[in-house]
C-alpha cells in the first residue's frame, strides 16, 4: 500500500487541552505526510509546545484525537513513544554532561535492543548482531551530523551548537519515523541556523522519515517546510504551503501585530 493510500503519519483533529479555566489548544487539526518536513509557527503562548507534549505523551489532552500511522495515542504512556516511532528534541538542551558524545547518542537507541539480561550476560548472538547494527548507525549519524572529531569526548566541554546537534542525534539513534523539532535553532548563531537548516533538509531524506518543526526563526522555517501550521491562541489559523500561509492575513496580523510589516515572513522565500 503507498503511503497516500494509508494516509497521513500523523494526524490531529480536534485537540483540545485545558489548565484550569485556560484553554491551551482549541481543537486543533492537522496532518504530516510521510517524508514531509512541516513547520509550526505562532507568538509564545499560542500553543506550540503544549501541542507537543500531547503527541510525545507528557501532556493529556481532554478531547479529540492524534493518531499515529492510523492508531490513537490516548492513553499511550509517554515512555511507549520511541518505540512506537516518535523521537523529539527539546528546547533546553538535556545531555549526560560527563559521557562522551558516542554514549550520550547512544542512549537514544536503548528500546530498539530486545535482548535481555541472560542474554547479555551469557553474550548470545542475538546480543552481538543487535550491538552491530547499533554501532552502524551510530556511526552512520556521527557522519551525517560531523561530530565524528569530538565522539570520544565528554558533552559537558563542548560547544552550546555541538551539544544541540548531539541532542538531535540521540533522538535519530531511535530511528523515529516522525522527528519533534522543539525551537531547534534556540541560543544559534546566524551561521549555525543557516547550517541546521541545511541538515534538517538532509535528515529527512537521509532517514526517509517526516520531520515537524516548532521555531521562532521565520526564514528557517519557511525556507525548509513543505506545509506550515499556524497557531494564534491555541487555535489553527492557517495550513498550508509557506506561499499560502505567509500570505495569509491573520497570520500577519497575529505574528506580526498587525504592524503590516511582512519581510520576515517572507524572508524565506528567497
Amino acid at each position: 500500500m503507498s503511503d497516500a493510500a494509508a494516509g497521513p503519519l500523523l494526524s490531529v483533529r480536534g485537540v483540545v487541552v485545558r489548565f484550569g479555566g485556560v484553554v491551551a489548544l482549541a481543537g486543533v487539526s492537522f496532518d504530516v505526510g510521510h517524508r514531509q518536513i512541516c513547520g509550526m509557527i505562532g507568538p509564545n503562548g499560542s500553543g506550540k509546545t503544549t501541542l507537543f507534549n500531547c503527541i510525545s505523551g507528557i501532556y493529556r489532552y481532554a478531547e479529540g484525537d492524534i493518531r499515529f500511522e492510523g492508531n490513537s495515542l490516548k492513553g499511550e504512556p509517554r515512555y511507549r513513544m520511541a518505540p512506537l516511532g516518535i523521537g523529539r528534541t527539546f528546547q533546553n538542551v538535556a545531555l549526560f554532561s560527563k559521557l562522551s558524545v558516542r554514549d550520550n547518542i547512544l542512549v537514544g537507541g536503548h528500546h530498539l535492543a530486545h535482548s535481555g539480561f541472560a542474554a547479555n550476560a551469557l553474550r548470545l548472538p542475538i546480543v552481538r548482531v543487535e550491538e552491530a547494527a547499533a554501532r552502524r548507525r551510530l556511526r552512520d549519524i556521527l557522519d551525517l551530523l560531523t561530530l565524528g572529531d569530538v565522539a570520544g569526548l565528554p558533552v559537558g566541554g563542548l560547544p552550546f551548537g555541538t551539544q544541540k546537534r548531539v541532542e538531535l542525534g540521540r533522538a535519530l539513534m531511535g530511528a523515529p519515523k516522525l522527528l519533534l523539532l522543539d525551537e531547534p535553532a534556540g541560543g544559534l548563531n546566524h551561521g549555525e541556523v543557516d547550517s541546521l537548516s541545511t541538515l534538517i533538509r538532509e535528515i529527512g531524506a537521509h532517514f526517509d522519515m517526516s520531520v515537524l518543526v516548532v521555531e521562532h526563526h521565520m526564514s528557517m522555517v519557511m525556507g525548509i517546510s513543505d506545509k506550515v501550521i499556524a497557531l494564534e491562541f491555541g487555535r489553527k489559523i492557517a495550513d498550508g504551503t509557506p506561499d499560502e500561509v505567509r500570505r495569509e492575513p491573520e497570520v500577519i496580523r497575529a505574528y506580526l501585530g498587525g504592524t503590516g510589516d511582512e519581510e520576515r515572513l517572507h524572508a524565506g522565500a528567497a
